[in-house]
């Protein structure tokens, strides 16, 4: 049921990521080379994403020019008329004739849930909302999906298709998910298939799709499909994820609006997909905004599959949990991922990673640029390895792995912590470069369990000490960084395998005290230049 991505075109995808935009990522192993490397003097230049070249590869779906008119299969826009079996109808006869598009005309249209076929476009005329009915038995029998990075069996999400190529939902109208029924769901919901998936029960034996076995479905879940549009509409109160395609290839998401503050809310989910390009489209949501998923420990070992070659571009990030976020179930791989010229206002943060010891999986070359952010309620940037909403007792071992990232050209006003940085002891943060960051937030910088970072020509207003705050950390350099106003502590540093930390250019001027050690650090670990 699953294709599997040859991983010599993998390998090829990659390098061909490596070529336009900017010049700050640290090449791949480059950094424990030596010490020039590991303090971010060379190895800068190979490591910088075409762009260009990952979205000319994804495919937009193209559509015969026969149109089906809802209305002419039985659906009247009065909001109370069942128009389930007209969307079934009009589709099935829109992909009997080979296709087109299905023409939803102005009016309020109720329905049940909506199966999309290859080479079927929906398009919703402005002025058109589809309303779904909120009761549950409507979404039965149970489809195949993937919850939470777990493969089962569930109600069907509200818009579903599964192996389907050439499909989009398009047009000026409004998605309405109707879901505060489902929503009260939130504090039953079964947890058993995370203990399936740990497991490994077979996924044909995952069987939910009752209110005893509660799960909430997605709004949109589009699974294994190729050539997938979405674009222009507004969607919002979904039962749980508004937008999640998961195992597909060629992905638009363009103009789309989601405006939805139900629980677990998020905008988007993409879930193991490949070739993604998400673009002037704004999102203010319930939980985080859009989010690179790619399965949940075993399961997502067994599946095995990334999430990759995604851009994300010109888009605005209101309310939510996190603006662009990587996890917490990325045991498949996240990669390549480009992001730049995005705004923000009032998430809790820009940029989230965030994982736990026992999700495994592995998160790099990660690119992010010319961000701009204001009112954020935690922090601007966080990379976190311990993060407190696991599932149930994590396994031993399989630490997640982050590595080669870069962010650049970052404005912020206000925050509560600039940038927050948290490994493991085992597998530290490494290879991660920050630029040209101005900043003005309460907390600054803290770091523990972490190598091979790079701090340059930040501009930082914090109102309280200190600037750098360092805890088991070896090969940082931090290079032309300035203090807008006054400070008691540049820098502490924190444990006794701390070292190799150096302080080049800086502008101390505003600063009572550069160094400060606990916890058994060495003054010598670090080195003002």
């Amino acid at each position: 049921m699953l294709r599997l991505w040859n991983a010599n075109a993998l390998r090829a995808t990659a390098l061909a990521c490596l070529v336009a935009l900017g010049g700050c990522a640290v090449r791949p192993g480059a950094a424990s080379k030596n010490t020039d490397d590991q303090h971010g003097k060379s190895g800068t230049s190979d490591l910088r994403p075409d762009v260009d070249r990952i979205i000319a590869s994804i495919v937009q779906p193209r559509f015969p020019a026969a149109t089906f008119d809802l209305t002419r299969y039985g659906a009247m826009g009065d909001g109370v008329t069942d128009c389930t079996v007209a969307f079934s109808n009009a589709i099935a006869a829109c992909a009997r004739a080979g296709g087109g598009t299905v023409t939803v005309p102005p009016g309020r249209y109720l329905t049940g849930p909506i199966h999309l076929r290859s080479n079927v476009r929906l398009d919703l005329a402005e002025g058109a909302e589809i309303v779904f009915k909120d009761a549950p038995e409507a979404y039965l029998p149970p489809v195949f999906v993937r919850v939470g990075g777990i493969e089962l069996y569930n109600y069907s999400p509200l818009i579903y298709a599964h192996g389907c190529t050439n499909i989009a939902i398009t047009g000026k109208g409004v998605l309405n998910g109707n879901a505060t029924n489902w929503w009260a769901w939130r504090g039953r919901e079964t947890r058993e298939f995370f203990k399936m998936g740990a497991a490994g029960v077979p996924v044909e034996q995952r069987v939910f799709g009752t209110p005893q076995a509660a799960i909430r479905p997605s709004f949109v879940c589009f699974v294994n499909c190729t050539n997938v549009l979405l674009e222009d509409f507004t969607i919002g109160s979904g039962p749980n994820w508004t937008l999640h395609p998961v195992y597909c290839e060629n992905v638009i998401v363009r103009r789309v609006t989601v405006r939805t503050y139900g629980p677990n809310n998020d905008g988007l989910d993409i879930d193991s997909c490949r070739n993604v390009l998400v673009e002037y489209s704004t999102f203010d949501t319930g939980d985080d905004c859009v989010v690179l998923k790619s399965g949940y420990n075993e399961d997502g070992w067994r599946v095995g599959r990334p999430t990759e070659n995604v851009v994300v571009r010109h888009c605005t990030f209101q309310r939510g949990h996190g603006g662009i976020v990587i996890g917490s179930e990325m045991s498949g791989d996240v990669r390549n991922v480009f992001a730049y010229d995005c705004t923000f206002d009032g998430t809790d943060r820009a940029i989230r990673i965030k994982s736990a010891r026992g999700r495994g999986g592995v998160v790099e070359r990660i690119y992010a640029r010319k961000m701009r952010a204001k009112n954020m309620k935690r922090e601007l940037v966080i990379l976190n390895m311990d993060y407190g909403s696991v599932t149930g007792p994590a396994p031993a071992g399989k630490p997640p792995v982050y590595k080669d990232m870069c962010f650049e050209d970052f404005s912020c006003e206000g925050a509560p912590t600039a940038i927050l940085i948290r490994g493991l002891p085992d597998s530290p943060i490494r290879g991660i470069r920050f630029r040209e960051f101005t900043i003005s937030a309460t907390a600054g910088i803290t770091i523990t369990h972490a190598a091979e970072l790079v701090f340059e020509r930040l501009r930082i207003n914090c109102t309280t000490h200190p600037v750098f705050d360092l805890g088991e950390v070896h090969a940082v350099t931090i290079r032309e960084v300035a203090p807008v106003r006054d400070v008691d502590v540049f820098l502490r540093i924190a444990g006794s395998n701390s070292r190799d930390v150096r302080v080049e250019a800086c502008n101390l001027a505003n600063v009572k005290t550069n160094l400060v050690t606990a916890e058994g650090a060495s003054p010598e670990a670090v080195v003002f230049k």
